[in-house]
């Protein structure tokens, strides 16, 4: 087990307060609230965001990035977009000074996200697969699925997109930000789907996956020539873009 490390004088941080510290070369966040202190790693599980330099208020911590918020005491993940915790440190007042003792793991402790994340299947058997309605339109789609294609049943094949953590489509998580369609010039009849889609954050480590599955699925239907992700961070994506069903899944009331 690592040892204490003395990082900052008793009163170096008014309370309620923060502050930025090195403990062995990690980054570390030291909060004093309520006559006592904490350390949280100074990194959002989200996408590697500050947590120092976001707001605190009472126990809570939020990243300046997307509003993630964190519970200073456990490290929990209170909020969305963040659903893992991150690492909390033993702490400690001794000769005046604040010691700290790194963890090797961040804990389980702490209260829950949301109060509990839905069950769901692993990634490799939620993420795009076309539903049973769509395969028994047959070769030709179009006329099964409804009419030629348009943006509204692009929008439908791409709910069968999924965050591979989250488990909730793209649509829901108001990553679509527009479908464009394009008949195109070298395949009569057929359409050049453009879809904007934004992510949760620009470093968003489940970017690629969710652009391969969007070209696979919307470019499993026979209507499309070819399919183009246009990826767009302005505006950012916030919660508030989440669709009621999307808040209902993750229970976010």
């Amino acid at each position: 087990m690592a040892d204490f490390v003395r990082v900052i004088d008793v009163n170096g941080i008014p309370d309620p307060g923060k502050t930025l510290v090195e403990v062995e070369g990690d980054m570390i966040a030291l909060f004093h609230v309520g006559g006592s202190y904490y350390a949280i790693d100074d990194v959002c599980t989200h996408d590697g965001g500050p947590l120092a330099d976001g707001e605190l208020r009472d126990h809570k911590i939020a990243c300046p990035r997307h509003g993630a918020k964190f519970d200073i005491r456990t490290g929990a993940a209170l909020s969305m977009p963040a659903i893992r915790p991150t690492r909390a440190h033993d702490v400690k007042v001794e000769d005046g000074g604040v010691w700290v003792r790194l963890r090797s793991e961040a804990g389980t402790g702490g209260p829950p996200l949301h109060g509990s994340l839905p069950m769901a299947a692993p990634a490799a058997s939620t993420c795009c697969n076309p539903p049973a309605a769509r395969e028994a339109a047959g070769a030709d789609g179009g006329a099964a699925a409804g009419g030629p294609l348009c943006e509204d049943r692009v929008r439908e094949m791409l709910k069968d997109v999924k965050d591979p953590e989250l488990f909730v489509n793209i649509v829901d998580l108001g990553l679509i930000y527009g479908v464009t369609l394009t008949p195109a010039a070298d395949a009569p009849g057929k359409q050049h789907v453009a879809v904007d889609m934004t992510m949760t954050s620009p470093a968003c480590p489940a970017g690629p996956q969710l652009i391969a599955d969007t070209k696979r699925v919307v470019g499993s239907s026979p209507e499309v020539s070819a399919v183009e992700v246009r990826i767009v961070m302005d505006p950012p994506w916030t919660p508030d873009r989440m669709t009621e069903a999307a808040r209902d899944q993750l229970g976010i009331f």
